[in-house]
């Protein structure tokens, strides 16, 4: 198996677009990647032919829906590298975190402390300030330098025996860093705490082991893994899971209803109350599918030398400032030209059909850390090409240009 670009982007149909009447050049995905015809036509072919709602019918439709939002389970599963009881549908990302946190946070009492970088993203931030506002746990922030690197003996220097729960992300949205995860879990269990890796950007470089990473909990995504917006994954370690009371109530997570009562159904369904997003699920099970089909290596390959090619270009501009330059920095590029609002820089690279993100990128207290209030951010997937990333740099010095 090779990795082909070209090849690649012709499974997605919307690079064909075009924006202001020049090509799409797409790098915004770290805000959401594209979606290929394969998840698409998934999605299309459950709600043409098997749609039906889930585990409670005994008809052909609901037992085809069902079969097939299991299968999805197991799709996730295998690119997580964990049983399929361990598999929680969420309704995204931040669903998965207010999951934990609302679960968890049941049996938290004042005082009670929780570990997080200021690189976080705010969906990693907010539930556990809910939990500080409400339980009186405290929250302790671990500071990164300037290039979104860790310091373990200072992240060891934070544990005590009253740490609950250490959250960290896989891989930041803003400079795209990548903690040591694996050494981060083993340190937090020997001091008695559970470790959620926010996943949200990690998982779409390629499939992981979080029985290797050693976490408790895994999030993920799915329109920042190739598949339909609305639907995410949990992975809880099963143990882990066993303990924690439901998060919300209804429907598939019970077990026996009484009018003196109740009785709740195992995980993994005991948190997916309600009827799920099933074919956004199946939908995000094709994209697992469709990950795992391709040339991982080649892939992270072709991303890194994506990286590597725009830092190179960008380096050699004095009137641009780029944050974030750790050795395995992921393929995410935030900048500000010298001077001017990424607000405008945005609007003028999308005149050249150029997609970036600009704002804080839910990331205020990183934004703090950095002396910046917004950065202008370029991120790239499977499908960006070096060609593009010319142009982008072409739509910079048009910007400057302007501006100068």
């Amino acid at each position: 198996m090779s990795f082909d670009v070209q090849t690649i982007r012709e499974q997605f149909p919307i690079l064909s677009t075009e924006v202001h009447g020049k090509p799409l050049v797409y790098l915004d995905n770290a805000a959401s990647v594209q979606t290929p015809k394969a998840v698409i036509d998934r999605m299309v072919e459950v709600m043409t032919t098997g749609y039906a709602n889930v585990h409670r019918g005994l008809h052909y439709l609901s037992n085809k829906a069902t079969a097939d939002f299991e299968k999805a389970r197991e799709s996730a599963a295998t690119y997580l590298n964990a049983s399929t009881d361990e598999i929680i549908f969420t309704m995204g990302g931040t669903d998965a975190m207010n999951l934990v946190a609302n679960s968890l946070g049941q049996g938290m009492v004042e005082g009670d402390e929780i570990i997080l970088s200021v690189m976080e993203h705010h969906s990693n931030i907010v539930p556990w300030h809910f939990l500080r506002e409400r339980k009186g746990v405290v929250l302790k922030w671990l500071d990164v330098n300037e290039d979104g690197e860790i310091d373990l003996a200072d992240y060891q220097s934070l544990l005590s025996p009253r740490t609950k729960l250490v959250t960290m992300t896989h891989l930041s949205n803003v400079l795209g860093a990548t903690p040591p995860i694996k050494e981060m879990a083993s340190l937090a269990h020997e001091a008695g705490a559970l470790f959620l890796a926010d996943g949200c950007q990690g998982a779409v470089h390629g499939p992981v082991d979080v029985k290797e990473l050693g976490v408790d909990f895994y999030v993920v995504t799915g329109h920042k893994v190739y598949g339909p917006n609305g639907i995410g994954v949990l992975y809880g370690r099963k143990d882990v899971l066993a303990d924690m009371p439901p998060y919300r109530g209804g429907g598939e997570m019970i077990d026996i209803v009484e009018q003196d009562r109740i009785t709740y159904n195992e995980p993994p369904h005991r948190f997916e109350a309600g009827t799920p997003p099933i074919t956004e699920a199946i939908g995000l099970g094709a994209a697992f599918d469709w990950m795992m089909s391709q040339d991982i290596a080649g892939l992270q390959a072709h991303e890194r030398a994506l990286t590597d090619h725009a830092m190179d270009a960008l380096s050699g501009l004095n009137w641009i400032t780029t944050y974030g330059k750790a050795a395995d920095k992921g393929p995410v590029v935030a900048f500000n030209i010298n001077g001017v609002h990424p607000h405008d820089v945005s609007t003028i690279l999308d005149r050249s059909g150029v997609a970036v993100r600009a704002g804080h990128h839910c990331c205020q207290p990183l934004m703090k850390r950095l002396d910046v209030s917004a950065t202008a951010r370029a991120s790239f997937a499977a499908y960006t090409t070096h060609e593009e990333i010319d142009i982008f740099v072409q739509a910079l010095h048009k910007a400057h240009d302007m501006f100068g």
